[in-house]
């Protein structure tokens, strides 16, 4: 077997589906603003039935990354179960975030046919992921909880977060908290929002007991913060002492060079602060229960000495873990790979956003060769994404405008590296996140609240997960998707060499219009020449330099060459090479995107 083929992580793309788990199965079509879980409904583990799991991995998914699992605060009333209810001033929207964690032994009793078993029912739900070939993620939130965190279903010996912390201090190492002795915790007020949107509870009383207050999420020392503050959650203390400076052993100078084991193996016999004990143990509970990795929340937040601590801890215990971390800091990038132990960071405030630049005309597309020439060392851990539950949806107007328009975004998103692509649920069929479902605005699909996903829904079609309802624009997109999302995990060139050849053509070819990007992917077996149009207004016609580097890199001597887009097979033309030069003609229409393989 070519080994460009195998199925191991190195040599193959891989495709990260994220649902936003409650709402992934949700046939309610209510969409009340506010609507309780009773009015607007909530999708369960068990709609990821065996048909819809089948239908995910067609659509070329290696992942799922199953988004707000861990039991996170909301307003539901589950005491018969033994769970407290949570006070509505602190949790955001009526389903609450998935980022303010209760309990992170246990799941979110929502997503549960049977809350009592609601553990019982996401473990088959792995089980039922894994008979379907797909690996499961779930979300761990290191740098916050909820304020309000009870872990009622604890395995022996493990102590809830701030159990024993010394609550008359700010700082200390071994606590899991910052304190704010001597003040107690002021429930955050704004005259443009109120809890519930105004509806009576008993326990929306304007007070939260929380003596003394602790720091909020997003390092708010304040007793009370400010109601854009992340106020329903308290921030874990890592041993950062308030001042900024570290208060734990720091890796040796050279240490991005060892190995997985050796980081596990520095950190054997050092005295760690107890909440890196708490999080590692959370991890690896869910890694025993098979678990296949993790998205890491804001891992920026947390230095990246204890990501080498844990990360290294779970790959001893499976070598294969995959771990995404959300890390917007380019200048730390490299430290949370090399230190950290990550395998993947987001890769969003310069891919993501240029692309975004450009469909939406603020920029042309040149810039992104600098972008992935400027990455070329860590390419491969930069996963690639264009909607996800913190973005715009692709297909709103306030991103690409119309599903179609994406495309061209998609196309490079998914072949410009040999790093994962990740699509968000409904994504494929242009939901644009239109509803008013009450905290936060449209253009975002909810995670605070109960909501239906109205595209998504139509390719559920009731639970038969055939695309029944869909348009023929949506059902024309999804195939897109399908075939594009397939050609990449199975594409040998997409794990190979880049290298633009925008600079010459772009303000040189005639007819390359400013809309127009393209570059080469290759490998031994497979040679890729990727043209994408980000107009929507026109076609382009032009003839398609490909430069003498590129050509003797491919050892191709003069001659012709048939080129069959790999997509849908449908286009083709000759690449001609003379005296070491490629050219082809190339038509290219509006929003269109082809990848060229060499026959």
């Amino acid at each position: 077997m070519d080994k460009n083929n195998t199925e191991t992580p190195q040599e193959k793309k891989a495709v990260v589906y994220q649902v936003f788990t409650r709402l992934f199965g949700n046939k309610n079509t209510t969409n009340k603003p506010w609507g309780t879980i009773e009015e607007n409904g909530v999708g369960k583990f068990n709609d990821f039935t065996d048909q819809a799991l089948a239908e995910i991995k067609k659509l070329g998914v290696t992942h799922i990354w199953y988004t707000g699992v861990p039991h996170h605060a909301l307003v539901n009333d589950y005491t018969k179960y033994g769970i407290s209810n949570d006070d509505p001033e602190v949790v955001k929207g009526r389903a609450g975030s998935p980022y303010a964690v209760k309990d992170y032994y246990n799941v979110n009793p929502d997503l549960a046919v049977d809350p009592a078993k609601r553990l019982e029912e996401f473990e088959a739900l792995i089980a039922r992921t894994h008979k379907n070939r797909l690996k499961v993620i779930i979300d761990i939130v290191p740098n916050h909880i909820a304020r309000k965190y009870e872990g009622k279903t604890n395995p022996k010996g493990v102590r809830d977060f701030g159990a024993d912390d010394d609550t008359s201090v700010e700082y200390k190492r071994n606590n899991n908290f910052y304190y704010i002795p001597g003040q107690h915790f002021q429930v955050p007020t704004s005259d443009s929002y109120k809890p519930l949107n105004g509806e009576k509870n008993p326990l929306i009383d304007g007070k939260f007991d929380e003596n003394p207050a602790k720091w909020t999420g997003n390092g708010s020392r304040l007793a009370k913060p400010d109601i854009n503050d992340w106020y329903e959650t308290v921030k874990i203390n890592y041993g950062i002492k308030p001042d900024g400076s570290k208060d734990f052993p720091l890796l040796p100078d050279g240490f991005g060079d060892k190995s997985v084991k050796e980081h596990f193996d520095f950190w054997k016999d050092k005295d760690v602060p107890d909440s890196w004990k708490k999080f590692r143990d959370i991890a690896l509970y869910w890694t025993a229960k098979g678990v296949d990795g993790f998205r890491f929340d804001m891992a920026e937040m947390v230095p990246y000495e204890f990501w080498s601590y844990m990360n290294s801890a779970i790959k001893m215990k499976n070598p294969d873990a995959f771990l995404i971390a959300e890390v917007y800091n380019p200048k730390e990038y490299r430290n949370y790979i090399h230190l950290g132990k990550m395998d993947y960071l987001y890769d969003k405030v310069e891919l993501y956003d240029k692309l975004k630049e450009v469909i939406q005309g603020k920029s042309a597309p040149d810039p992104i060769s600098d972008i992935q020439n400027g990455l070329a060392d860590i390419e491969h851990h930069m996963l690639h994404f264009l909607d996800n539950h913190d973005e715009q949806r692709l297909a709103s107007s306030e991103f690409a405008g119309t599903p179609e328009k994406g495309k061209p975004m998609m196309v490079i998103s998914a072949t410009i590296s040999t790093s994962p692509t990740m699509v968000y649920f409904g994504q494929e069929v242009g939901e644009a996140g239109n509803e008013n479902a009450g905290f936060g605005t449209h253009s975002r699909t909810s995670i605070f609240d109960y909501i239906g996903v109205p595209a998504h829904q139509r390719w559920m079609n009731g639970g038969k997960f055939d695309g029944g309802q869909l348009s023929q624009s949506e059902n024309d997109l999804r195939d897109f998707y399908k075939r594009l999302l397939n050609f990449t995990i199975s594409s040998p060139a997409l794990m190979g060499k880049f290298q633009e050849i925008q600079k010459a053509n772009s303000h040189i070819t005639q007819g390359y219009d400013p809309g127009i990007y393209s570059y080469v992917r290759w490998s031994e077996h497979q040679k890729l020449i990727v043209v994408a149009n980000f107009s929507w207004m026109s076609t382009s016609k032009f003839e398609l330099k490909v430069p003498a580097d590129v050509i003797k890199q491919w050892n191709l001597k003069d001659g012709k060459y048939n080129l069959t887009d790999a997509l849908y097979g449908k286009k083709t033309t000759e690449l001609v090479v003379i005296n070491g030069e490629g050219k082809a003609q190339v038509s290219i229409e509006p929003s269109e995107s082809l990848i060229f393989a060499i026959q």
